[in-house]
């Protein structure tokens, strides 16, 4: 077995204080081995990316511990790449400018670092579109060029914060089979945020799923379908059952999410 490249302990995260104290995370505990992919699934307000921030350096104060190889992590790590929903390439950047950036940020000469980037774009499927600005490019090309820089300089964990949230389903679905084929030919750990269960199943060797405010880990579902994998095993019965599984699992924790939404709506 792969060992644990990622150990989450005991983590918990408390903002703010008094009556405005809110504890988005409660002693969650996870590892993740060297290679594997798993989705974080669960309603708003779960403490998702509030852990992912975590993992990520970007929050440094909260109590537990996240260690990468065993070593704390202290603040931004290198190990660790990041992509989020939101839009984030630079507009005046062409498609290898983009790919380039973090490269060019750390002082790679510039042949090898286009020829990194030139890698990498094709490997998301963009080849030919090198010298597109992201204006001419679809909402899921411009994620794929997201992708690519992050991949470019080469992480061993990726974090993915429902970088195809804002797509339609058709969209997301064929990404999802792109996104596979990036993991299966870099051999990365890759952990995905994620609404879409459809989706979970489709990528993931284990889903996590959470509770709602203060977010806890509820249950581990292992998806115990054949790799390679695409979105072609939608329509098998296991898929569905999967699907189901984890439904009956949400459907509390998303009941209790829209409860307290209307609740805050009503006193405003």
């Amino acid at each position: 077995m792969a060992s644990d490249i990622l150990s989450i302990a005991g983590v918990t995260k408390t903002f703010g204080s008094g009556a405005t104290e809110v504890r988005a995370l409660d002693k969650v505990s996870l590892s993740v081995a060297s290679g594997e992919f798993v989705s974080l699934i669960g309603p708003s307000g779960c403490g998702k990316s509030t852990l992912f921030n975590i993992i990520g350096g970007l929050i440094p104060s909260f109590d537990g511990k996240v260690l990468i190889d065993g070593r704390p992590v202290d603040g931004a790590h290198r190990d660790v790449g990041v992509v989020f929903q939101e839009e984030s390439t630079f507009p005046w950047r062409t498609t290898l400018d983009n790919v380039v950036f973090p490269l060019e940020a750390h002082g790679m000469p510039k042949a090898e670092r286009e020829e990194r980037a030139r890698h990498f774009i094709r490997l998301v499927g963009l080849e030919g579109f090198e010298r597109h600005y992201p204006a001419q490019l679809s909402g899921g090309m411009r994620q794929r060029t997201a992708v690519a820089r992050t991949l470019a300089y080469e992480p061993r964990i990726m974090l993915l914060d429902e970088p195809f949230g804002a797509l339609d389903e058709q969209t997301r679905l064929l990404l999802g089979d792109k996104l596979l084929e990036i993991w299966s030919t870099l051999k990365q750990t890759m952990l995905l945020i994620t609404h879409n269960i459809t989706e979970a199943v489709q990528l993931s060797d284990r889903v996590v799923v959470m509770t709602f405010r203060p977010g806890r880990i509820k249950q581990e579902i292992r998806i115990d379908l054949p790799r390679p994998r695409s979105s072609e095993l939608i329509a098998a019965a296991e898929f569905g059952r999967y699907v189901g599984e984890i439904w009956n699992l949400l459907r509390d924790e998303a009941t209790r999410g829209m409860r307290e939404s209307e609740r805050r709506l009503a006193v405003n």
